[in-house]
């Protein structure tokens, strides 16, 4: 079997382990030497293939605790997808553009659906994080991890984990690349107003207004990124 070949299937045999012992984040693995003898492989392969899925976040290695199963999470999709558009976007290509389209159509997509079943409690959420940002304009410069909360909650709702990492992955992404490249951001009074008018639309549950609220918030970052 070729050396590519062995380590993919060593990988795949680890994560059939995890599915099978229905392990979850946090829960130890196997020893080394047991997947060894579990895998019937040599010590180097599974070594590589742990490290493999550490680079995934699939396995956590803890150097002189074990091996434990990761946190699963989307990280190194946002490095992937942050830095393909970065470096697409030093030679010429609209790779940011097409990264905010994404998003865009993701959360212009979902917000009706938001309108239509909003809990009093999300509301009140969302409130409270557009008053924190009037607070952070007024003093200059509305927080990334304030915008952040409130496109996390925003869809909270839905009941969709998934759907609220895959958002909060093509957030991050796109901030990623932005302060990559020294990006100063948005004016924070405009920031604050048009995440108020989301927040007003999704109060009065009216979709259609809300899916324009939030087409126009991307607007602005479509104009920004015309400028790059």
């Amino acid at each position: 079997m070729a050396r590519g070949t062995m380590a993919e299937d060593v990988q795949a045999q680890i994560k059939q382990l995890i599915l099978q012992r229905g392990l979850t984040p946090g829960d130890p693995l196997p020893t080394e030497a047991e997947l060894v003898g579990l895998l019937d492989v040599s010590r180097n392969s599974v070594r590589e293939a742990l490290k493999a899925l550490q680079a995934m976040r699939i396995v956590e290695i803890r150097h002189g605790f074990g091996t434990y199963v990761g946190p699963l999470t989307l990280e190194p999709f946002v490095e992937g997808v942050a830095f393909r558009a970065a470096v697409r976007h030093h030679q010429g290509e609209s790779s940011l553009y097409e990264l905010m389209e994404v998003r865009e159509a993701l959360e212009a997509g979902l917000i009706s659906a938001v309108a239509r079943n909003l809990p009093a409690g999300d509301l009140a959420v969302l409130r409270g994080l557009v008053q924190r940002m009037a607070e952070e304009a007024r003093g200059g410069q509305v927080q990334s991890a304030t915008d952040r909360a409130f496109h996390l909650a925003l869809y909270r709702s839905l009941g969709n984990h998934l759907l609220s990492e895959v958002l909060d992955a093509f957030w991050a992404a796109l901030r990623r690349v932005r302060e990559d490249l020294s990006d100063d951001g948005p004016d924070p009074e405009v920031t604050y107003r048009q995440h108020q008018e989301i927040v007003d639309a999704l109060e009065a549950g009216d979709g259609d207004r809300a899916v324009e609220a939030m087409h126009r918030h991307f607007d602005g970052i479509r104009r920004r990124l015309t400028e790059w």
